[in-house]
């Protein structure tokens, strides 16, 4: 119900905000209370004429500041991790890694908006879409035009993440619904730390 509930929110984009705390406090008040965080994860690809792609899920870690891991684990192994100062992608069936800088991932990753490496008032403007059913839709669009992405809206209901939507510059979107959600718990340090597996190819972007 909630993941049907998301989805239609996404569609009423053009609905002011009935008042309440501005999308920015919104953001900031879970960012606030939210230092740590571990979730499963269902990721949708929508191309530009609506339909639906390819269906990932997972599972998600967060430690602000500055750390965050996505395990991919259906239908492919993929682990996305936030680490000293880059991001590194790893694709275990293409035995390859890719780093790219974190200014550079926001693009791939929009979990790293959550991480409080990026700061979100310089970089974006931040508008409220709508307030239905309790979810709150909040909209960063990137002020630099050399941006890799349009936009990306995360939804909170009642201080609690329960989805992301990134649109891309090639009319794709990259939904993500957020369940059994878990804050201010304690992280395995070890999770936080990549190393490239032996053997791999491993392409830095500079």
């Amino acid at each position: 119900m909630m993941k049907r509930t998301f989805a239609l929110v996404f569609l009423w984009l053009s609905m002011p905000v009935l008042g309440g705390m501005s999308p920015e406090a919104r953001l900031k008040d879970f960012l606030n209370k939210a230092s740590s965080l571990e979730a499963s994860f269902v990721q949708v690809q929508v191309d530009e004429k609506g339909n639906l792609g390819k269906r990932s899920n997972g599972m998600f870690y967060l430690q602000r500041p500055g750390k965050f891991r996505w395990n991919y684990e259906k239908p492919y192994h993929q682990e996305i991790v936030s680490s000293a100062d880059k991001v590194w992608f790893f694709d275990k069936d293409l035995d390859q890694v890719t780093a790219k800088k974190l200014n550079q991932a926001i693009g791939s990753t929009p979990a790293l908006l959550l991480t409080g490496d990026v700061p979100l008032e310089k970089n974006f403007t931040i508008e409220s879409q709508s307030d239905e059913e309790g979810i709150a839709i909040i909209k960063l669009i990137p002020k630099s035009e050399e941006s890799g992405f349009k936009y990306v809206q995360i939804g909170i209901e009642n201080g609690r993440l329960v989805g992301m939507e990134l649109s891309d510059n090639f009319g794709q979107l990259t939904r993500i619904y957020f369940e059994n959600l878990k804050t201010g718990i304690k992280i395995d340090p070890a999770l936080f730390i990549f190393k490239p597996p032996q053997g791999v190819d491993v392409f830095e972007e500079k």
